[in-house]
């Protein structure tokens, strides 16, 4: 069996599972109990991945394997992130319940509606909280967690619009616009966090209004997606962390 073709390859999904955790580590300090947690979360990811193929496909002999495959890892590995701290156990059930939409847009066979793509990234932005939890535990500050949580999710939904301009919705003006006036929108939030955040959203606005037009290739895209989510990350540890 060849692993590699069970990895998912989307730089956008790589940038989401990587931006809330080292957000988290940078806003509330890291230990050496994030590297379990963390490879924890990878190995969620990785399961989720041939799984939900399998929902879609319902080819069993090709995605069983490696579903079982993550999910070995990752059973012996999530007992040791609870056994360390059981109030985890309460997170990963309210993961198990929005997972029920991915599920059903898998077994619809539109995986690529807006409403799966912003649920997945409430799902992946959502991993702020133990991260940030594992630092601080009770004496976390969960408003800013909150807020951070809000402009991750607020990003990357600004990206979906985006990234369907250039793909799936490229010849479809409204998408264009929409996107537009979404990351217009972003610039006021992004000054009452903290004013320097203006510059990157004003580049991810430049960046929704100019490189739709340009006929970039989805691996150019994709690949330009991790300097853009580099660029945020940067910007929001030197203006608000």
């Amino acid at each position: 069996m060849t692993i590699n073709r069970y990895l998912p390859n989307q730089h956008g999904a790589w940038a989401m599972l990587l931006l809330p955790f080292l957000t988290g580590l940078s806003a509330a300090g890291g230990s050496i109990d994030h590297i379990p947690l963390f490879l924890c979360w990878l190995l969620m990811y990785l399961f989720s991945f041939p799984l939900l193929q399998w929902i879609k496909t319902g080819k069993k002999e090709r995605y069983f394997k490696p579903a079982a495959l993550y999910g070995a890892l990752l059973v012996p590995l999530a007992a040791v992130v609870i056994a360390a701290e059981p109030r985890l156990i309460g997170y990963g059930a309210l993961l198990l319940i929005l997972f029920a939409i991915p599920v059903y847009y898998a077994k619809m066979k539109n995986e690529r509606a807006l409403l799966n793509d912003i649920a997945a990234i409430v799902l992946f932005c959502s991993f702020i909280y133990p991260v940030v939890y594992v630092s601080a535990g009770s004496e976390a500050d969960w408003g800013r967690t909150t807020l951070l949580f809000i402009l991750l999710g607020l990003y990357f939904v600004g990206t979906a619009l985006y990234v369907k301009t250039i793909i799936r919705e490229k010849k479809n003006p409204r998408y264009y616009r929409l996107s537009l006036a979404y990351h217009t929108l972003l610039l006021p939030f992004a000054a009452w966090l903290s004013v320097p955040l203006l510059v990157p959203f004003a580049i991810l606005l430049l960046r929704a209004a100019v490189l739709p037009k340009r006929n970039l290739k989805v691996k150019q895209t994709g690949m330009a997606e991790v300097g853009f989510a580099l660029m945020l990350y940067v910007s929001v540890v030197l203006a608000y962390l």
